[in-house]
Order: C-alpha cells, then structure tokens, then sequence
C-alpha cells in the first residue's frame, strides 16, 4: 500500500495528510474548493487532481474525509464515479461520520468490485490530527484493519476497532451525541447562570471538581470565562447534522432516543437562526438570547 489518495484536505484532513506524507508515504488529492491550504503539502512531494477517478485509479488506499453520507455516496457512486475506476485489490477507508446503514450498502458494493471498504471515523480535534494524534474508531473486516494499521498509526494515537464494516460509524454517532449533547447541556445551564448574574467562575470551579467535570466541560469552559471558543472548532450545522444521523440510526434499531431527540431540536432551533457557523462553544452566548 504505497499510493494514499485523499479526497477532502479540510480541518481535520489537511492534518492527516500531512502526517500520511510525512510519514514516508506516497500521497495524492483531489485538489478542489473546501480543502486547507495545500501548498505545504505540494511542497512536501504531495500530487493534487482535479479529477477524482482519474486519482482512484492509480491508488492503493482512497482514504474519504467528507462531510457526510450525501457526500460519502456522492463521491464513490455518484458524480466522483471513483468506486469504478478503483483497482481490484485497493482499500476505501472512510474517515467521515456517516450513517452506518448507507456505509453497510456501500461496502457491499465496494467487495463486488473486489475492494474493501473500512470505516475509520474520528474523534479529537484539527489540533490533534496535526500532531497525528487522532482516536479513531474503525470498522471493518479483522483482515483488512490489520493490513492498514500501519497506515492509521501515521495520524492516529488509538485506535478503537468496533467491529465489522458500519460499527465505526455507528461508535463515532455514539461518542458525537453523548460528547455534543453534554457540550450542549453546559452550554444551556452556563446560559441560565449567567442571565442570573451568578458567578461563573465559581460555578466552572463547581462542575470541574464535582460529576460535571470531564472533556466536555474542559472545551467549553474557557467560552463561559472568556469567551474562547478556540478548543471545540466544531460548528452548530455539524453537530445538528450529527444528532440527526444518530437518531435516523437508533430509530432504524428501534432504540429510545428521547434525549438525543433534545439534543437535535436545541441544535437544529440555532441552524433555523442563522447560527449554524458557529462553534459549539458559542452556544453559551447564543441561548442567552431566547428562540
């Protein structure tokens, strides 16, 4: 697996290309709007298309970093036509956050093109996949995880495989509307505390030394005390667009999903407002100002 492809150099793929290159592999993307500055990556001895088959045909892995499953779909079975100018033999590694059903159907298709597909969803930060320090959480057949080990170590510090194909997804929709919903919540209360005029200082100091405390609170916390939205960069219309992928899923598996239902409305009443760009953070100042 000498030839990586990437489709998708933004915020958090720009950081794992740079590792993917300077780790010793052979790197090409698909140089289009949306991606991070890619001149240092060029200058690293990375190769830019603009043609996304014409790029999946001389690959060994493709490695997707979209926004979501339209795109996912759009680009192996739709406009991207890259699932038929794959090679037989080669590997898609989807790092998006995607619902695991559509990724299920499309890994099929993938084997009946005599490939295999992998998800590889993310958790952390674009501050973490430029260190190569990324948690991703994988699903696939045990086979093909291994062959590409080597590969994901590059930007990943763990690596939590799930199971088979689709269960990557499915753990990384978990992870999204437990850790967003909690960011979320924060964000509710710190909105109540201070239109009370409480001191937020002392109500921050509260919740980190008591059964609040934990990564949730450590990223929204300097946004409560100085208005510092710096360590979650993830905005509204992502995470709305996440809590809808995890209660299509739990409604597929016929899962409760009430909380996750709340999660979704709060989200979704900001994208209605016009606030979507904003980072989750934000939503401490945001839900101060009643829908």
């Amino acid at each position: 697996m000498t030839k990586i492809a990437m489709i998708g150099v933004g915020l958090m793929g720009h950081g794992i290309a740079k590792n993917i290159i300077t780790k010793g592999r052979e790197l090409h993307f698909l140089d289009q709007i949306g991606n991070q500055p890619t001149e240092d990556l060029v200058t690293l001895g990375a190769k830019p298309w603009h043609n996304a088959a014409e790029m999946a045909a001389i690959c060994d892995v493709l490695i997707l970093c979209v926004t979501g499953t339209p795109q996912v779909e759009d680009v192996l079975v739709g406009t991207g036509a890259t699932l038929a100018a794959l090679r037989p033999g080669s590997i898609v590694v989807d790092c998006s956050t995607a619902i695991p059903s559509s990724t299920r159907a499309l890994a099929e298709k993938v084997q009946e093109k005599g490939c295999q597909l992998v998800d590889a969803a993310m958790t952390r930060t674009p501050k973490e996949a430029e260190e190569g320090r990324l948690n991703l959480l994988v699903g696939g057949e045990p086979k093909t995880v291994e062959q590409l080990r080597p590969l994901l170590e590059c930007f990943a510090e763990n690596i939590f495989v799930a199971g088979g194909v689709g269960s990557g997804h499915q753990l990384k929709l978990i992870h999204n509307i437990v850790s967003l919903g909690t960011v979320t919540l924060i964000a509710e209360v710190a909105a109540c505390a201070i239109g009370d005029g409480m001191d937020v200082n002392a109500m921050v100091d509260c919740l980190h030394k008591g059964g609040a405390g934990g990564a949730a609170l450590d990223r929204v916390a300097p946004y409560i005390l100085e208005e510092n939205s710096d360590l979650l960069r993830f905005t509204i219309q992502n995470a709305y667009k996440d809590a809808g992928y995890y209660n299509q899923m739990a409604t597929e598996l016929g899962a409760a999903r009430l909380m996750a239902d709340a999660v979704q409305k709060t989200l979704g009443t900001l994208v209605e407002r016009g606030e979507g760009t904003a980072f989750m953070p934000e939503q401490v100042k945001l839900l101060q100002n009643k829908p």
